[in-house]
Formats: C-alpha cells, structure tokens, sequence
C-alpha cells in the first residue's frame, strides 16, 4: 500500500521543507536579499501555497477518498514548475546544480503521479 502513496509522502515531505526555507530564510537557497514588507510577503505567501498542497497531500495519504484528487494536484504542481523552470533554462540559461537536481526531481514525481493515478485510480475509492 506504501508505493500506492509513495509519490504523495515523498512529495509532502521535501514541499513542507521547502516551504519552511522559503517563508523563514529563502538566502539559503536563493541569491536574494529580502529586504521590503512585499518581498517577505511574497516568499511567505509561496509559503503557504506550498503548505497547503503539502496538507492536502497528507490528507490523500491519510484518507482514500482524497487519494485521487491529491495524486492529480500533485502530479499538476511537480509538473508544473518542472515545466517553468524547463522554460527558465531555455530563455535565461541553466541555474545552480540544486535547481538542476529540483527540476529532474519534480519531473520524476510529476511523472510517478501520473503513472500512479493511470495504474491505480479504479482501485483506490
């Protein structure tokens, strides 16, 4: 039952770390200096995006009913920014190596999820 979770529970883990980083101290992943009102709002309202989704994957993970609809929005938000930061390379050139490692990581999850809902989505109600 572990691998029927498996994309979920990796992926709530590593976004609710991430979202910690990026609303408490986003220099450490980030060359920026945050230095308005408006910019820590921003980063922490990416915070709480990040949050949310990681929530309502642990609510797929903890309740078979949100299965679906959890594997589908992650499947939609590791592809997604796989996706802009795909576009990213292509116009500004390739980042630092985690973001390399990030963008590869979220195309394997994106497409894990993906594979995860074609194979299982009939069985999990």
């Amino acid at each position: 039952m572990i691998f029927i979770q498996l994309h979920l529970i990796i992926s709530a883990l590593i976004v609710f770390a991430i979202a910690m980083v990026y609303g408490f101290h986003p220099s450490l992943l980030f060359d920026v200096e945050i230095s308005s009102f408006d910019e820590h709002s921003i980063f922490k309202a990416i915070m709480g995006l990040y949050f949310a989704f990681a929530t309502l994957w642990t609510i797929g993970i903890l309740k078979s009913a949100f299965w679906k609809i959890a594997t589908i929005s992650n499947m939609i938000f590791m592809l997604g920014l796989a996706f802009g930061r795909i576009i990213a390379m292509i116009i500004d050139g390739l980042p630092t190596p985690i973001f390399i490692v990030g963008t590869a990581g979220e195309l394997i999850l994106g497409g894990y999820a993906l594979f995860q809902y074609k194979r299982c989505s009939d069985s999990v109600e």
